[in-house]
This record gives C-alpha cells, structure tokens and sequence, in this order.
C-alpha cells in the first residue's frame, strides 16, 4: 500500500532524534505512574487528552522517530513498513479507553495530531475531537462545509479537490481535510473548537 501520507506533510528539516530505541517500565514503575495519572485526572476540572502516531502503532501503523518510524525509515534508504491498511486497521485498546473516559464524563476533549481515522473509527465523537493534520478519510465541501466520512481514503490531501460532488443544493466540489502543514490544521481542527479557552486546573496529558 502506498505510505506517502509523511513525505506529503510540507518540508519539515528538524524532525528529531529518529530511530531511538524504545525503553519499557519496570512493572513497579509502571504501576507507580499509573496511579500517578489516575491521581492527576481525578483531580482535574477539565481534561484534555493530546494523541500522537505511538497510539496507532497497535493497530498496525508506524510511528515517526521509533525503531522502524516512517522517517527512521526514510534516513535508512528503507519504505516503511505497514502490518495493515488504512481502511484495516482496528482501533487499539488506547484508542478504546480514550472513548470510555469520553462516555463516563472524565474526558472533556481529545487533540489528535493523527490523520489515520481511528479515533473516529472507535467511535469518538467528532465535536469532542480536533485532528490537527486532518483525517485521510474526510472530505468537505468546499462551499457549505459539510463533511463526509468515507471507507476508504479519500486519495488526496492539501485540501486539493476530490473528484466528487456534495449532496447539499447548489452543491460544489468536495476536497480532502488532511493539511499539508501544521498551520493550517493548527488554524482549523484547533484553535476554532470551544476547548480552546480551557480554564485553570485543566489537565492536558500528551499519548504518543
């Protein structure tokens, strides 16, 4: 399957340490930090998670800077490797319990720099979500506004047109919502939802 969904972000020259190696916890450790953040959200008045590539790299989709990252890759000469597709992948456990936090009330709003759909996959509401780069699987009209999300990628980014019309009278074309650069996903999945203006004792743990 074709994984140019990175080299299609615009020219990013700093991309980090890349090809790291991943460290794991003691269990003692890990169950420390565990009720550490347990702690911090139960006594939060508004949380916001942030999600990162590391989530979905349990459904089968790489990450950045890890061991086998899409850019550690890329330095080595080497095409990334995918266990699935797009359109396979299931969400993870992580994305999972994001979703039941949403349900029980405890998370307020979910900020995904991730475009590969899984967050809405798993059932988490869109109004409750702003994907920062997009979603490969949505498409908006470019008059109205009116997004669609489809099965299968849409096939284009850099909000360029798709081929396909909207359903709305006095339809316009439709065109992806997957940002070339940051700015513009900054502009439009972030700083036009209402968490935005999060109040003092907000707790904003970042998942990658």
């Amino acid at each position: 399957m074709s994984v140019n969904y990175a080299a299609g972000l615009s020219p990013y020259a700093d991309k980090g340490k890349c090809g790291l190696p991943e460290f794991f916890d003691p269990p003692d450790d890990l169950e420390r930090k565990i009720h550490e953040l347990a702690s911090l959200v139960r006594n939060s008045s508004y949380v916001v998670f942030h999600t990162g590539a590391g989530i979905s790299t349990a459904s089968g989709i790489p990450d950045f800077r890890g061991p086998n990252g899409v850019w550690t890759m890329e330095e080595r000469g080497l095409a990334p490797k995918f266990d699935t597709t797009f359109e396979n992948a299931q969400p993870s456990k992580t994305h999972m319990a994001l979703l039941e936090l949403q349900r029980k009330g405890v998370l307020r709003f979910l900020v995904s720099q991730n475009v590969d759909g899984l967050h809405v996959r798993s059932g988490f509401p869109r109004n409750k979500l702003a994907e920062l780069h997009g979603n490969m699987f949505v498409e908006e009209c470019i008059k109205c506004g009116k997004q669609y999300v489809r099965d299968t990628v849409v096939g284009t980014m850099g909000l360029k047109p798709t081929g396909r019309l909207c359903e709305v009278s006095k339809r316009r074309g439709l065109r992806s919502c997957r940002y070339i650069s940051l700015s513009e996903g900054l502009r439009r999945g972030f700083c036009e939802h209402p968490w935005h203006g999060a109040h003092y004792g907000s707790f904003v743990p970042r998942v990658f």
